[in-house]
């Protein structure tokens, strides 16, 4: 009964309000393809096709978070009935709260029991459940155990300490024949990934969050600007220049080839290193991301949600279809298939969860601890806000400005916004 219908950016974007799609399904969802997202989101909509007897077409969005939203603003603005249920970021509901339906309301107040307090909280925009929890993200480091074992060191603690055991491995694994090896890979591209990266190497540093909770915008200080500085000490060294233009997936090709010492990523990587056709299968271990010395390590909050348009033709039927993927049995099997954190804490103590992933109760208190973007006390700003920011990173990535004229920049951007907009 599954069919998948590749609808183009292009013409999504320019749906008019009410437009039809020729197709015999009853709903359409968008699921991301990072990873194994694809694959596991279809399974999930094959077997509530079997369950309901309805049908679902796939609809293909662009990889890019910050061009997902793009696509997402226009058919929302539009009106448009084309996406039913929307795979969204933990940083949009408030973004895009006025377009999406009442998950509480047509589900129930007890749709999202058993979730996360806290991503319940994120997702619920004037007392409106506007998105239900998928699955929950937090920043991790990966690293060779088979590599650090042969010379003789620890996984880092800290980001110097990352930078020097990157360095001494990737330049004794070039020498013994491998010129293909770096020492660290991340996600370098001027997009949302990149706000997540660098809000952790500055968190880490003591450098704050962008804005903080309050709303009082914190960049400009020493303890960012040096941690940027740091990260872009690794382009052209230990990681390569053309991190800088590497997502998820980039980067974690080139640790999945075996060329890569350490690789910062979500937990949706481990499964995909573990399988059987992967170079560093069995080789890889997983911790806390570093910090400054005498800091505490930053993992960036991410995850995504599903949320129903206020525009489908068929609320509750989307809503059920939400309900079922977000529900216990399928954030089991994605955590075991997919490595792909549930938002339910009980599965965090689950016997075959954790034999599937053993790092989801060694890194409990990262997942359940990670830093928040600042989308809440900025609000349907936040977008403006993280292009100020990613954009200066990948400046400073780039050479061309310093980390201090970089937060700056920033400062003064962000000052004009608030002064319009906040």
């Amino acid at each position: 009964m599954f069919k998948k219908t590749l609808i183009s950016a292009i013409a999504l974007a320019g749906a008019a309000a009410g437009s039809s799609q020729a197709q015999a399904a009853d709903l359409t969802i968008s699921c991301g393809a990072v990873g194994a997202e694809l694959t596991l989101c279809k399974q999930g909509v094959e077997a509530w096709e079997e369950k309901t007897g309805h049908e679902v077409d796939i609809v293909s969005t662009p990889n890019s978070s910050t061009e997902r939203l793009s696509l997402y603003q226009q058919i929302l603005s539009a009106q448009s009935s084309d996406i039913d249920v929307m795979q969204i970021d933990v940083v949009w509901p408030g973004l895009l709260a006025n377009h999406l339906l009442d998950l509480g309301e047509t589900l129930g107040e007890d749709a999202a029991e058993g979730h996360f307090e806290t991503i319940v909280a994120n997702n619920t925009i004037d007392g409106r459940l506007v998105a239900m929890p998928w699955f929950t993200d937090a920043g991790v480091l990966y690293y060779r155990k088979d590599l650090l074992e042969k010379h003789g060191v620890e996984a880092p603690e800290t980001w110097e300490e990352l930078t020097e055991i990157a360095t001494e491995i990737q330049a004794a694994e070039r020498e013994a024949g491998n010129d293909r090896m770096w020492g660290y890979v991340f996600q370098g591209r001027a997009y949302e990934g990149l706000t997540c990266n660098a809000l952790e190497w500055i968190a880490s540093y003591g450098g704050g969050t962008i804005v903080d909770a309050e709303g009082e915008i914190t960049i400009d200080n020493e303890r960012a600007a040096e941690a940027l500085d740091l990260a872009a000490s690794w382009i052209g060294n230990i990681s390569p220049k053309g991190a800088l233009n590497y997502t998820e997936e980039e980067a974690r090709g080139i640790f999945q080839s075996g060329n890569a010492v350490f690789m910062r990523n979500w937990p949706y990587a481990w499964s995909l290193a573990q399988s059987e056709d992967s170079n560093v299968r069995d080789k890889v271990g997983v911790v806390k991301l570093p910090s400054a010395e005498g800091k505490e390590s930053a993992a960036t909050l991410g995850g995504w949600n599903l949320a129903v348009s206020r525009y489908t033709e068929n609320p509750e039927l989307a809503a059920d279809l939400v309900a079922f993927l977000t529900g216990e049995a399928e954030q089991k099997r994605r955590a075991i298939e997919g490595a792909y954190n549930p938002t339910l804490a009980s599965l965090y103590e689950d016997e075959e969860v954790l034999a599937a992933v053993p790092f989801f109760g060694t890194l409990y208190d990262t997942f359940t601890n990670a830093v928040a973007r600042p989308s809440a006390p900025t609000g349907d700003n936040y977008g403006r806000v993280s292009n100020s920011f990613f954009n200066a990173v990948h400046q400073v990535l780039s050479g061309d400005q310093s980390g201090a004229e970089a937060v700056s920049q920033v400062d003064s951007e962000l000052s004009r916004i608030k002064r319009r907009r906040w």
